[in-house]
């Protein structure tokens, strides 16, 4: 009865003045919304000014980063980065981009622009400027590390090209008005950039993670990004290095925790490696260092070059005192020595590989030392990682490696980090950037779950030409690109044609033949020698059999050569047939007629 009465006597609130008016609310809240997700709708659709973008490097491959971005009057090229040779690059040191596009273009580039200091995007930049001058704009950190890379390459006159900048400042270099913002990564002093041409912000977001407790304390500038993207951002170019990964990549400060649990237990010397341009892992390591009252001792060019630039730089304080050279090692109990050390990639001439193998001058591996391999192995290197453990091992030491999962932990955005700048940028245009095909396809689908429109994305290639406006996105053309072979030692290009010839040696072997002919007869035996094909025991019987085919061709075939030269030619023709029916290989023969 109580029921039926309330439901007799109850009052539709939802009616009346009152509710009228919330009805205006909603629909005001709704269009705050639709235009908070639509803030590019400000940008400016009648301007003639359209950008191209065309990326030389770092497209369908992790490394050798290079972007073009021009108008009809003027260029900057963002980064100038290197590739790291796979194992058929035989003699290979480094890869660099294909300039061949910047000197069409030359009369109109004004520009290098960095984001950040590491090797895939700073390398190149001294084999660049044997060929083209111009300035080049960077933070401190990343600047020191290229005068360092000027210095080895004899360029030293040439840092008067540096252009060193601060961020938050709008600076206008060549037409186009560019700001660098702070972003965190796995290297200290790493920026995003926002690019206006007058068409609108492209915001190019470098490499980055978002950690918000880094290591000193300075976090991604979020609020400046929300800046631009309130004007309102044309086009984003976004790192899409950790597209795959879900979550949010862990801080570079969990490294620190992990670090000190195994100082604290650790009663030998304490062996070190990560990347050589992870500073703040290094600054973490000598802190548990220091608590735990061991001297330092830096051993590999790259580290020591990297810790001296951020302590003269004052990106870390450190006491000078507390590091030693690696002769005096000797003078400390083990339980006081903690070496920092290249080699995490197990790179064969590295510090941590001589030492595991016992060829370093001053540092073999022992039982009772703690080696930690605070790095992930980058794909490809995995079968020297693996080399470099079992070695270690081998030699008496405890390592520290996947066991520990917070070692090591990424500079590169997980799809929460990624879906984060997404949401905050609202670009109207995006390009995923920094990545093999499929970390930028998964990318976009992120992008997609994000609220951009798939038509408005593209998925570029090296040397694609995108056109970009604020009523399109468009393919307009294709430069040249690719890679060309650099043998650091040499310090010189190495030609493809001399790489194909290594990578055909190193599969089908090689076979040398010396013949001697005289009046289109063979005089006697020729001298057959294999190198990668044929053992010592089976020699004998090649040889006759080569002898046969060489006698043969002679006999039957004298009165179409002219000279040695065609006999050369046509003993190659019957060799290679030869040995493609008998052994089912395409060996490199090389043939000489006396």
């Amino acid at each position: 009865m109580q029921n039926n009465r309330y439901r007799r006597n109850k009052v539709n609130v939802f009616q009346g003045e009152w509710f009228e008016k919330v009805k205006k609310s909603i629909q005001s809240n709704e269009a705050i919304h639709r235009r908070t997700l639509l803030s590019h709708n400000k940008l400016n659709t009648e301007t003639d000014i359209k950008v191209k973008i065309t990326p030389i490097g770092g497209l369908g491959e992790i490394g050798g980063n290079m972007t073009v971005i021009e108008t009809d009057k003027t260029a900057i090229v963002i980064d100038v980065g290197i590739n790291f040779p796979d194992e058929t690059m035989h003699g290979v040191d480094i890869l660099i981009p294909d300039f061949s596009y910047l000197h069409k273009i030359r009369s109109k580039l004004k520009a290098i622009i960095i984001t950040h200091g590491h090797e895939d995007h700073i390398g190149a930049l001294p084999y660049l400027f044997k060929e083209i001058k111009i300035p080049i704009y960077a933070t401190p950190l990343p600047l020191g590390m290229i005068a360092h890379k000027f210095e080895e390459h004899g360029l030293s006159r040439d840092v008067s090209y540096f252009r060193p900048i601060s961020k938050r400042k709008v600076y206008d270099i060549a037409g186009f008005k560019i700001e660098w913002i702070h972003m965190t990564h796995s290297i200290i002093d790493c920026s995003s950039l926002a690019i206006d041409a007058g068409s609108g912000t492209i915001f190019h977001t470098g490499d980055f993670k978002i950690d918000h407790t880094p290591v000193d304390g300075y976090p991604t500038d979020l609020g400046r990004i929300a800046y631009y993207a309130e004007k309102g951002i044309l086009c984003l170019l976004s790192d899409s290095t950790n597209s795959h990964k879900p979550g949010s990549t862990k801080s570079e400060k969990s490294v620190g925790p992990v670090l000190d649990k195994i100082f604290a237990k650790t009663k030998g010397r304490i062996i070190l490696s990560t990347f050589s341009s992870n500073v703040h892992r290094l600054y973490q390591a000598i802190e548990s260092a220091q608590k735990y009252n061991r001297k330092i001792c830096v051993i590999g060019r790259s580290m020591e070059r990297n810790l001296e630039i951020a302590r003269e730089l004052n990106y870390i304080k450190v006491d000078k005192n507390i590091f030693i050279e690696t002769h005096e090692i000797e003078k400390y109990t083990d339980d006081n020595i903690l070496i920092l050390t290249t080699g995490s990639q197990g790179e064969p001439m590295s510090a941590l590989f001589r030492m595991a193998i016992n060829e370093h001058r001053h540092i073999k591996i022992k039982k009772g030392d703690q080696v930690i391999i605070s790095a992930k192995a980058i794909p490809g290197n995995e079968g020297s990682v693996s080399t470099v453990l079992n070695y270690l091992l081998k030699a008496g030491a405890d390592v520290a490696y996947q066991d520990y999962p917070d070692i090591h932990t990424s500079g590169h955005a997980a799809q929460e980090e990624q879906k984060l700048l997404l949401r905050i940028a609202k670009p109207k245009f995006f390009l995923p950037i920094h990545g093999e095909h499929n970390h930028i396809l998964k990318h976009k689908q992120t992008a997609v779950e994000c609220g951009v429109e798939e038509k408005n994305i593209y998925l570029m290639d090296h040397g694609e030409t995108i056109e970009v406006h604020p009523k399109y996105i468009k393919k307009v053309g294709s430069v040249k690109s690719g890679k060309v072979f650099i043998d650091n030692r040499a310090n010189r290009r190495i030609e493809n044609k001399v790489i194909y010839q290594r990578q055909q040696i190193a599969s089908d072997g090689l076979i040398t033949i010396i013949a001697s002919i005289n009046e289109r007869k063979l005089l006697k035996t020729p001298k057959v020698e294999s190198y990668g094909l044929i053992g010592d025991r089976d020699i004998g019987y090649f040889t006759k059999e080569f002898e046969g085919l060489i006698s043969l061709l002679l006999a039957n075939e004298s009165n179409k050569f002219n000279n040695n030269t065609d006999i050369e030619r046509e003993i190659y023709k019957s060799v290679k047939k030869y040995m493609l029916r008998k052994l089912s290989k395409y060996p490199t023969i090389s043939v000489t007629v006396v």
